[in-house]
């Protein structure tokens, strides 16, 4: 299938499989239709199973968006306990596009946890809950982590997966690979047969030197040899160290899952002519996430690393922002550091989603299906490719994969010719009706508005009315006392406490501390409101078992303001009223 077909059926508002071999351009179509979606003010979620896979669409993780903690399945009792959290209402009650990346790597449990959740939310029966559902993989790549075998291994293998009706859009058209012969050794490891004459060619690059132009990035299946090998061949290379430490934004919790769902270092150190790879998207200065190069030198003003790309480009750095966003597409944490990781060696699972100029793979500890073609399929040309070790592992498929491979293209054939039997009155009526649907704009003239907007860093988000107390959410990072937020926000004390109380309930792991009253304050109110507890006497009780401010308020002798109050029991576990 054709970018331009899968993206009018994306359009057309269906529930969408789309798939395709390594190097087509899924993340490049999600890219897209996002956009189109921006443009319109609505506002999709995207997810996916791990960090790094959620940073190339600006996403977030499953585990994560879907509270599940550490757990894969869950069961009725679990989504109850979840309907009780005001801030999943708020999360959920916004959600109407759910974009779900790299699902090759989702387990069945998973894949029905998340389910059940949105049916729970919406309050109806409909698979996901009714919202639109896009799933992008490729179930030739990396399959989900597991301890033991399993006889269900894959998303489409959950009952849900077939109860929501997805339009399959099998991508065909390689963009990654500019070579026949590399695309040959792809599909043919696709196919489960090798033929003679692709294992003459990997057999050819066995210890392969290659051109002197290229810094070969060095991909291992294990991250003991990576970090291994990055460290002893930063310290063989001569000249002064230079240390790149990053800034932020946010409250510590935020910036941790900046972290931990990025390629971004904490502290990155470099030395002259040592080999790096970009970890970021920017098409103006000349780079994007995987292209390699040696570091020529440091800015004598800045002392920012220059740096020489594999192709010839000469770039001098600025530090880049990674950002965490919440529901409201407000950034709430933001880290600035040199977009650069060492790149003598990174891991195969690291890589996914990445293309490479070129490759040294040691592919003889392979331990899964999968790890070969995605190493394979990262570089753009056989002649980046130097092989230091195979094993029979590494060009190995998942045999249930290649048994369904020929179902998905056939789905995808009848897919197209759905949509493509449309006259273009018809399409942009589907297109319009969907729009419409989902609460957004269809007119051209505020579409072209939106998108000026887009264009100058200032989108409407008329769509999405920012509540006041998410107002105050936004400032927490740079105010610290409730004083600076009252005065930031033209408010008075008290409603920036109950502000602060509203955010407690909806994100109970934002960190507030910098707010917490005086140890004195906060004892003497702590001591009162315990024994009042523990009285148990039922006039300083509300009907549903909220501790009355005011009985409070009269055990302090009237020392203490409610605001205060109501400050200290922010701290406290105790309900009031």
């Amino acid at each position: 299938m054709k970018q331009q077909t899968a993206l009018n059926i994306l359009k057309s508002g269906k529930n969408v499989f789309m798939t395709g071999s390594a190097g087509t351009g899924k993340t490049y179509l999600l890219n897209e239709y996002t956009q189109y979606l921006k443009e319109r003010r609505i506002y999709p979620t995207v997810v996916a199973p791990t960090g790094i896979a959620a940073s190339h669409l600006g996403g977030q993780t499953i585990h994560s968006f879907f509270a599940l903690g550490i757990r894969e399945s869950i069961d009725e009792g679990y989504v109850e306990f979840l309907l009780d959290k005001k801030y999943l209402k708020t999360r959920f009650s916004k959600l109407d596009i759910l974009i779900i990346d790299e699902v090759s790597m989702i387990s069945p449990e998973l894949f029905s946890s998340m389910d059940l959740i949105l049916r729970g939310f919406k309050g109806t029966d409909v698979p996901f809950g009714g919202v639109q559902v896009v799933i992008s993989g490729d179930f030739f790549q990396l399959p989900p982590v597991s301890k033991e075998p399993k006889e269900k291994r894959f998303a489409w293998q959950s009952p849900v997966w077939k109860a929501l009706d997805l339009q399959t859009c099998y991508l065909e058209e390689k963009f990654r690979q500019d070579d026949s012969q590399l695309i040959q050794i792809l599909d043919d490891i696709r196919s489960g047969t090798m033929t003679a004459h692709s294992e003459k060619l990997l057999d050819s690059r066995l210890e392969k030197a290659l051109p002197s132009h290229f810094n070969p990035t060095k991909l291992y299946t294990h991250n003991v040899d990576v970090d291994r090998i990055n460290l002893s061949e930063l310290e063989k290379l001569e000249g002064e160290e230079k240390l790149f430490v990053y800034e932020s934004k946010g409250s510590q919790k935020n910036i941790e899952k900046v972290f931990k769902s990025s390629l971004v270092m904490e502290e990155l150190t470099l030395k002259k002519s040592a080999v790096v790879i970009f970890i970021k998207n920017n098409a103006e200065a000349g780079y994007v996430n995987g292209t390699t190069g040696t570091v020529e030198s440091f800015s004598p003003i800045d002392n920012m690393p220059i740096v020489r790309t594999t192709e010839g480009r000469k770039i001098k750095l600025e530090p880049e922002e990674w950002s965490l966003e919440n529901d409201s597409g407000k950034v709430v944490a933001t880290v600035s550091q040199v977009p650069l990781r060492l790149a003598w060696a990174i891991t195969v699972h690291k890589s996914q989603g990445m293309t490479l100029d070129a490759a040294e793979m040691d592919l003889s500890k392979t331990f899964e299906t999968g790890q070969g073609y995605v190493a394979l399929s990262r570089i753009k040309n056989i002649e980046g490719l130097r092989l230091m070790g195979l094993n029979p592992m590494a060009l190995r498929v998942d045999p249930l994969i290649l048994h369904i491979d020929g179902r998905i293209k056939a789905a995808s054939q009848k897919a197209a010719e759905r949509i493509e039997s449309l006259s273009p009155e018809a399409l942009e009526q589907e297109f319009e009706q969907h729009i419409t649907r989902l609460g957004g704009i269809v007119s051209k003239e505020k579409i072209d508005e939106e998108k000026k907007n887009i264009k100058e860093g200032k989108p409407s988000h008329s769509a999405y009315v920012t509540p006041a107390h998410m107002k105050t959410r936004h400032l927490l990072p740079k105010c610290g006392s409730i004083i600076k937020l009252a005065q930031k926000r033209g408010v008075s004390k008290g409603t920036i406490i109950n502000h602060l109380q509203r955010i407690k309930e909806e994100e109970p792991e934002t960190d507030l501390i910098k707010y917490k009253p005086d140890e004195a304050l906060f004892e003497r109110v702590d001591t009162v409101v315990l024994k009042l507890v523990t009285k148990k006497l039922k006039e300083n009780f509300s009907e549903d078992g909220r501790l009355k401010l005011k009985a409070v308020f009269d055990a302090l002798d009237g020392e203490v303001g409610y605001d205060d109050i109501r400050l200290c029991m922010l701290f406290l576990n105790t309900k009031e009223s």
